[in-house]
């Protein structure tokens, strides 16, 4: 299989790398001219192989919609294009529209594994027509861990099902990473009592009920620096985080412990916590997203 992936990042360059280590050959576009393997997305369509398939990995919105528009004046029908960055469910329908006028098929995948996901894979949630989800599941694959499909694979529903599952996993990250971030604060306030924070929390990392790789990104971020004095206790957040809870209302869904680790991100950004310091560690970590430096 050969396909297109637009967008060669920090997650486009390793999902390229572990597509070719699968066997999947692939033609990546970017703008730095310095990583991509064409001058343009012309040059993109035309090598590859049709009905074609062109993954995109570029930041949601803006840069998200003009990509769409661009691969629909280049590619033809029959072609598929996933989009499987952090975009708002909401503009699946849109895009998904666009280029079925031209007779161009869409589909959405929420994407989890951040700078890990070359090594360990990615956690997938696709969402879009049965045919096109299976017409590129050797892509799917490839991509995702080793194991049973799925355990690291779903075809959640229909277009724009793979970006609200991934918005909602999101959701979550942000409440986990909150209640590590305060477990991390009171532990450290009671320096009287408590000697060795990190060791605490390397002593969680077997046998005990909050064991999880979260955990073990924090331990690795309190080994490199152990009271997080290179890091400012600022936090941004992505904006899955605050569709999530946009949806509760919507649906009247109580969420009040991710909506708490929401304002609690607001909060950092008046105030050099602690706690924060530990999200922005955690953030860095699995993701590779900036700090700020103390």
């Amino acid at each position: 299989m050969h396909i297109g992936l637009v967008g060669l990042g920090r997650m486009g360059n390793n999902m390229r790398t572990r597509l070719r280590a699968a066997g999947i050959e692939v033609t990546g576009y970017d703008p730095n001219p310095a990583v991509s393997d064409v001058a343009d997305l012309a040059s993109l369509a035309e090598a590859l192989p049709a009905p074609r398939i062109v993954w995109v990995m570029v930041p949601s919105g803006p840069i998200t919609s003009g990509v769409i528009s661009d691969l629909g004046n280049v590619l033809a029908e029959g072609d598929l294009v996933i989009d499987g960055g952090n975009s708002k469910f909401t503009d699946d329908a849109a895009h998904a529209a666009q280029l079925a006028e031209k007779g161009i098929h869409y589909a959405d995948c929420g994407v989890s594994g951040g700078i890990w996901g070359a090594e360990n894979g990615y956690g997938l949630m696709a969402g879009g027509d049965a045919a096109d989800i299976e017409r590129a599941m050797p892509v799917f694959d490839a991509l995702r861990p080793e194991g049973p499909r799925e355990e690291g694979f779903v075809h959640a529903g229909a277009v724009g099902a793979g970006h609200y599952a991934k918005m909602v996993h999101n959701g979550i990250e942000y409440a986990l990473m909150q209640a590590w971030a305060e477990g991390y604060e009171l532990l450290e306030a009671k320096d009287e009592l408590i000697h060795d924070v990190p060791g605490v929390f390397k002593a969680w990392q077997r046998g005990t009920v909050v064991r999880s790789w979260l955990l073990e990104l924090l331990v690795k971020a309190l080994e490199e620096d152990p009271e997080f004095r290179d890091i400012e206790g600022y936090v941004e957040d992505s904006g899955e985080g605050r569709w999530t809870v946009e949806e509760a209302l919507h649906n009247a869904v109580p969420v009040p412990t991710i909506s708490a680790s929401i304002f609690a991100r607001f909060v950092s950004r008046q105030d050099d916590s602690p706690s924060m310091k530990a999200v922005a560690a955690l953030r860095k970590q699995f993701g590779g997203h900036a700090v700020r430096k103390a």
